[in-house]
């Protein structure tokens, strides 16, 4: 029989879809209120991979990523997930956007070995944790490098993204000597 302990400190990372800068400065100001200050913040990426959302947010997104200095405990993804979602809501509730979905996010955490998002969905591939909040692997770090799966988004492919995640990844690393 195994040991049973207690999982290691993850890094939050939530990624912010949109096409109005006023969406990323306002999750921004949201996120650092609720998880404190910013880690890392990924430079705008294009998100031209799919077209899926374009009837619901519209055309010309942009996709960010922000890392915060706190650590988050894994077991939290659930609650950080419906957390999200409740901003996504309020945002498109009280901005003058005509898309019915102006802001996209999705959370999810790094460690030395993965980075996990969650999801709302259901799917042969995710893992149900509570809630209604689903778990699955995106990235898997190995050989030196971010590996992905067949179901991995197009976007998390990326070697940009992937640059992003790795030194995301050496904030983890511990000190040497």
């Amino acid at each position: 029989m195994g040991d049973i302990n207690d999982p290691h400190a993850a890094l939050l990372i939530i990624a912010v879809c949109s096409r109005y800068q006023e969406a990323f400065a306002w999750t921004q100001q949201q996120a650092c209120e609720h998880f404190g200050p910013l880690r890392a913040e990924s430079p705008f990426f294009e998100f031209v991979e799919t077209n899926y959302y374009e009837a619901t947010m519209g055309t010309d997104l942009k996709k960010r990523f922000f890392t915060f200095q706190n650590l988050i405990d894994p077991g939290e993804l659930p609650q950080i997930k419906r957390l999200t979602n409740e901003w996504e809501l309020r945002y498109a509730q009280q901005s003058e956007h005509k898309e019915p979905r102006p802001l996209n996010l999705d959370p999810g955490y790094l460690t030395l070995a993965k980075l996990v998002l969650a999801s709302t969905k259901d799917y042969a591939h995710r893992i149900y944790l509570r809630d209604g909040i689903y778990a699955e692997v995106t990235l898997n770090y190995r050989h030196g490098g971010w590996k992905h799966g067949e179901w991995t988004f197009p976007d998390y492919r990326r070697e940009d993204y992937q640059e992003f995640f790795s030194s995301c990844r050496q904030d983890l690393r511990p000190a040497t000597n």
